[in-house]
Formats: C-alpha cells, structure tokens, sequence
C-alpha cells in the first residue's frame, strides 16, 4: 500500500509536526507533501522520508511569510499529483485536507482544528489584524470557506484530537469525526518528591492573545503569588514589562529546564482555550495539577478536583477563584501521573492503526 501524508507547512515542530512523526513511524515509507518547509527547522525523522513541497515554497520569503499565501493553498494543494497512493493522510489545522486523491484510494484526515482564522477565531483574528488585512480578510475567507467545505466533501474519515474539535468539525462540515488525543511524550516526564514541589506556579506556551497569558499575569500580579512563565512569542516583551515582582518571564527554555520546571510547579495554570493542549498532559505526566480554563481540549484531559482545576469565568476573579478552590484542596501526584499515561505515544499508534484499518476494510467492502 502506497501512503501519502499531507502537511500543512513544516515551519515548527509543535504538536501537529508531532502527530506527523507518529504517522512516519506508522508508515515509514510514506512520502510527506507540504506547502513550505523549514530543514533547520524540521526534525531529522521527517527529513528522513520523500517531501514534496507545493509552489508556495518557492514564492518569495515563504519560509517567513507562509501565512501570507494562504489564498493561494487551495490551489497549490489542487495541483499535486496522488494519483498513485493508496491511502493519503492529511493532517489539518492549516490547508491540507483539499488534496484531489485518486477515486478508489481512502483520505483519512486527522484534523487538529478546522482553519481557526477562517471559522471560530475569524473575528478575533479580523479585530487584531492592520487596516488593510481587515479590509480584504471579508472576501478572501468567504472564498476559503466555500471552498474548506468543499474540501471536507473529498475527506473519506476524519479524525479530531478532541471532542471539542469533533464538535467544530460537524459544525462547520456537517461530518462526523472518531477522537483519538494526540501522542504525547510521557516517558519524558518524571515526579519527584512532594517536599521538592515548589510554591511557584508555572504557566508554558507560545504567549499569544488567545492563550491568555496577560491574564495570568494580571491576576498573579493581583493575587502577589509566584508565577513562572516560559515561552516565546509576540506578547514576550510585552509582559516582562507588566510583571510584578511576584512573576518571572523566563521565555524560551531548553527542553532540560521545562522538565526541571514542570516537576516542580506547585500547579500548571492554563487559562486559554486550545483545541487539545498538550503542555497540561507533559504537567500531569509530570505529577502536577493543573488549573485550566474548562472549555477545547482541558475537558478530555483534566478531571475536575482529581487531577486540577477547571473554572468557567476567564477572568481575574475567575482565575483568582480557581486558585483558592485549588489550594484547599489535595492532590495525588502519583494518581495524576497514571492519568497522564493514557495519552502516551504507543496509545496513539495502536489507536490510529485500528482505525485506518478498520476504515480501509469498509472502504474496500470487507
């Protein structure tokens, strides 16, 4: 069986280009297509298989603007031959499902997320972009929608990482989707002793507005109660001039220091709303709670007063709320940490090869 997986770019390596790995040990000879691809930045497993990268790699600065040629997507992806694969896998949270595969072979999308800055989050990019993207995001993601569903009409299963997303996917799409959780690293994460735990608090993740971290650190401000918080992004200076002296902006860290750091977090604070989220399970993996806005992913994976916190309000009070309902309250590291190791990778394997398999055999008529 021939086997194509489809990418959205390969600029990062997050949780998505990790899913990807998953699915190259799956299927170690498959051949991987992607819009633009980053080698210093793509991880020697992938490097290791056939890419094919549409035209948008050679446009110019694509590796930079990427983002900028997403009108131009549907078009690129429409132009790559599958014709002699199987089976195509597309793994979706940018343009990546709308391939046009050959009529017997079976297209099975994992899909992160629908395209956020075109369906649930399209105001809140819209209300944050310069004059001259608001004026022509309108027409353009009126295009892209109709053509995002369209392309979900050529998908044969689709997969979600949550049920939050499932939810999307039969909203925007009118499908069905199966839930499988992301693979997540577990055995990368140890407990230690509960008299090493610290009474700093730790919030991880790219600081951008949807992840709420201005409002961690306001409330942490308020609540004059230690926070660690790592990562980089386009709000880094930002807070380090907002925090208090209660908060530290560590910014990006070696993988060393976030394990040091996760170990030893009194409690992971996760006020955004993600699709999955995977830093709470590397938390939980960890021994630590975590305190989580109770919307997207947080809902699969925190168990409410067993192994965090969820809270509906995201605000300061709130968040402030969630704290002190935390902090009368006890938790078993070790019962957090069993929790965590359902998510591990080997979990995601078996649970997507019984999957596709079971979606080959109807496909075929078995």
């Amino acid at each position: 069986m021939k086997v194509a997986l489809v990418h959205y770019w390969l600029i990062n390596h997050r949780g998505g280009e990790r899913v990807l790995e998953a699915f190259s040990d799956l299927f170690p000879e498959a051949d991987i297509f992607t819009h633009v691809i980053d080698p210093n930045r793509t991880s020697a497993k992938l490097r290791g298989h056939k890419i094919q990268t549409t035209f948008i790699n050679s446009l110019p600065r694509a590796r930079q603007n990427y983002k900028s040629y997403l009108p131009l997507m549907p078009i690129a992806l429409e132009q790559l031959d599958l014709r002699e694969y199987d089976l195509v896998i597309s793994s979706e949270s940018g343009p990546a499902k709308g391939i046009i595969p050959r009529p017997d072979a079976l297209h099975v999308c994992y899909c992160h997320s629908p395209m956020r800055y075109i369906w649930n989050m399209y105001h809140d990019y819209q209300a944050q972009s310069g004059f001259g993207t608001r004026a022509l995001m309108p027409p353009l993601t009126h295009y892209l929608r109709n053509w995002d569903y369209s392309a979900a009409a050529r998908v044969d299963k689709f997969i979600a990482n949550s049920h939050a997303v499932a939810a999307r996917i039969n909203k925007y799409y009118r499908r069905d989707a199966e839930v499988i959780p992301p693979p997540v690293s577990v055995d990368d994460f140890t407990p230690i002793a509960a008299d090493r735990v610290s009474d700093a608090y730790l919030m991880v993740g790219e600081l951008v507005d949807y992840k709420k971290p201005l409002l961690a650190v306001e409330t942490f401000n308020a609540l004059s109660k230690p926070l660690v918080v790592i990562g980089g992004g386009k709000m880094l200076e930002e807070l380090r001039m907002k925090a208090g002296p209660t908060v530290q902006i560590l910014g990006p860290q070696p993988f060393d220091r976030l394990q040091y750091y996760y170990a030893r977090a009194r409690a992971l604070i996760f006020p955004g709303e993600e699709d999955f989220g995977i830093v709470p399970i590397e938390a939980m993996a960890s021994g630590r709670p975590v305190i989580a806005y109770g919307r997207g992913g947080a809902v699969d994976t925190v168990i409410h007063e067993k192994t965090g916190i969820l809270f509906d309000d995201p605000t300061h009070q709130g968040l402030a709320q969630a704290i002190e309902r935390f902090e009368n309250l006890t938790f078993d590291s070790s019962e957090i940490r069993t929790h965590a190791e359902q998510f591990n990778y080997n979990r995601f394997l078996r649970s997507i090869r019984c999957h596709i398999d079971q979606a080959m055999d109807s496909h075929l008529g078995k």
